[in-house]
């Protein structure tokens, strides 16, 4: 259902969302210090007291997703039994690893695992032996592959199914239908909502907030008349959204996909250079031990707590990514869902977890790796560096091989389109969230929660730098970690009602269906859904 009128914007939640987040904005302007102190301490309850929700409730998603793939509810289409993808597959793999994590992996792709390196998790090695590299590539797969797209899968999934098979609107309530019933059109469906929107706000600022901190450190890194400072990193903040509020309003089709397939490009470009120039045969063998030892010791890991008493260790790094993922899954769930019309459940599943981890696997061997050689055999350096700023780790990594000012400037360009493509599909997602569902929200609609965006990173950095954005993106998360078990519920109920011996698998309705592709003609009658919301 396309709309062109303001009619389409659900007022309420919109409303709620917009002012709680103006709040936000007004105490970070007004009494940043209040805020940081708030912030810090209810972020040491969520920790100290819930550290284990996170724990394992991530793992219980990546079982999950797992189990419905080789299940018998693999087989069921989302959409359709005729529908076939819209999306090339390699498009689709292009937008999914751009708006899920590709600006989290410029930042973090050296900074981690030489983090690691240098103090190594839980006590497990050595700190700077070649244990300890093993150990760092291992506990950089861990964060960043299976267990991350295993909770944007659960919501991605549910969404696709609710939207494009049976018919319903685009937003993450509706994936509650078979619990709530009517229910999802009222006060608890739309308190969802907004609880969906205002975790995709800290998520996209998060990724906002590194993304400008990284553009900092690599302007820095090439010229010294450039400091690292909070005030250089707002004013990149602020040229950036303007760019991917100009993408976002370009749509699906034109912007992000356009600049997803050159983000792709790009990155092997430079994971092809440091491979050939880099350290080859021990890069090689550290990414297959370690992904050896990712695999034998992937259950020992995800159930760490604070028991174990490397409680810093879980801040700074586990618990962190997990919230961060679960406050990016609005919007990167919603996206993904979007896209994936057509997939059955078993290419869907196997595809989100797969494909982006191999990448990962590649994409952390290869830059972590040849940091953690320069340091093990090499002048070394990148470990000071790390400490003194992660934002400039892969800068201090490219300037010990050739062409560094040239592989700088590319790492620069590929963290503002990253930056860009990620930012304006959580813009995006923000007002379809706000527009009841629509796939193309109205541009101004946009524009107004992607500058929000913008100025929610710049009260983060401005309370706390990088410790700000890490206590934004947990706090965020915290409430929503019980949306995504209530979607699991949701989502196998209608699952084993749609297989039951006897019933007949039903298909969207065509005078109901809320979305269709890009570009495709409205339909002629005005359909039920079309009615309320004219109502």
């Amino acid at each position: 259902m396309q709309r062109s009128a303001d009619s389409t914007i659900d007022r309420g939640v919109f409303g709620i969302a917009f002012a709680i987040s103006a709040v936000f904005v007004i105490w970070g302007v007004f009494f940043t210090d209040n805020l940081s102190a708030v912030a810090a301490a209810v972020l040491g309850f969520l920790i100290a007291d819930l550290g284990w929700v996170f724990v394992l409730s991530t793992f219980a998603f990546l079982v999950f997703v797992i189990f419905l793939a080789f299940s018998r509810y693999g087989r069921i289409r989302l959409g359709g039994d005729d529908d076939r993808p819209e999306f090339r597959t390699v498009s689709w793999i292009a937008m999914m690893f751009s708006v899920g994590m590709g600006i989290g992996l410029m930042f973090f792709g050296v900074a981690e695992p030489v983090s690691h390196f240098a103090a190594p998790p839980h006590g497990t090695a050595t700190a700077g032996s070649e244990e300890a590299a093993r150990v760092a590539m291992q506990y950089s797969y861990f964060h960043w592959s299976l267990h991350p797209w295993a909770i944007y899968a659960v919501v991605g999934l549910a969404l696709a199914y609710s939207t494009f098979r049976k018919g319903r609107r685009n937003l993450i309530s509706s994936a509650f239908y078979p619990i709530l019933g009517d229910r999802v059109d009222g006060p608890v469906g739309k308190a969802i909502d907004i609880l969906a929107i205002f975790a995709t706000l800290f998520g996209t600022a998060t990724s906002l907030g590194l993304g400008a901190l990284q553009i900092n450190g690599g302007l820095n890194y090439l010229s010294d008349s450039i400091p690292l400072s909070t005030g250089v990193a707002i004013g990149i903040i602020v040229t950036m959204t303007v760019l991917f509020i100009l993408s976002a309003i370009s749509g699906v089709h034109r912007g992000i996909q356009w600049l997803s397939n050159l983000n792709m490009v790009l990155a092997v470009l430079l994971v092809l250079f440091l491979l050939v120039v880099g350290p080859t045969i021990f890069i090689f063998n550290t990414f297959t031990e370690s992904l050896g030892a990712y695999a034998s010791n992937l259950v020992t890991m995800s159930f760490r707590t604070a028991a174990s008493g490397d409680e810093a260790f879980l801040a700074a790094y586990t618990l962190f990514y997990w919230a961060w993922w679960i406050s990016w899954t609005p919007f990167v769930g919603t996206f993904i869902a979007r896209i994936s019309k057509g997939r059955t459940i078993r290419e869907f599943v196997l595809g989100v977890l797969l494909v982006p981890s191999v990448v990962t696997f590649i994409w952390f061997g290869v830059l972590g790796g040849a940091a953690i050689n320069l340091e093990l055999s090499g002048p070394g350096g990148i470990a000071d560096a790390v400490v003194e700023s992660p934002a400039v780790a892969l800068f201090a990594t490219l300037s010990q091989f050739p062409l560094a000012a040239v592989m700088s400037g590319l790492a620069i360009l590929l963290v503002a389109l990253f930056f860009i493509s990620g930012a304006d599909a959580g813009a995006i997602v923000m007002g379809m969230l706000s527009s009841r569902g629509v796939l193309e929200p109205r541009r101004w609609l946009v524009v107004v929660w992607g500058a929000l965006a913008g100025a929610v990173a710049s009260i983060c950095l401005l309370s706390g730098g990088l410790e700000g954005l890490q206590q934004a993106a947990i706090i965020s998360a915290a409430p929503f970690v019980l949306v995504m078990i209530g979607i699991c519920y949701s989502l196998f109920k209608e699952l084993r009602a749609e297989t039951l011996p006897g019933i007949v698998p039903e298909a969207p309705e065509p005078e109901r269906a809320t979305v269709r592709p890009t570009g495709a003609p409205a339909p002629q009658q005005t359909s039920r859904m079309d009615a309320e919301t004219e109502r």
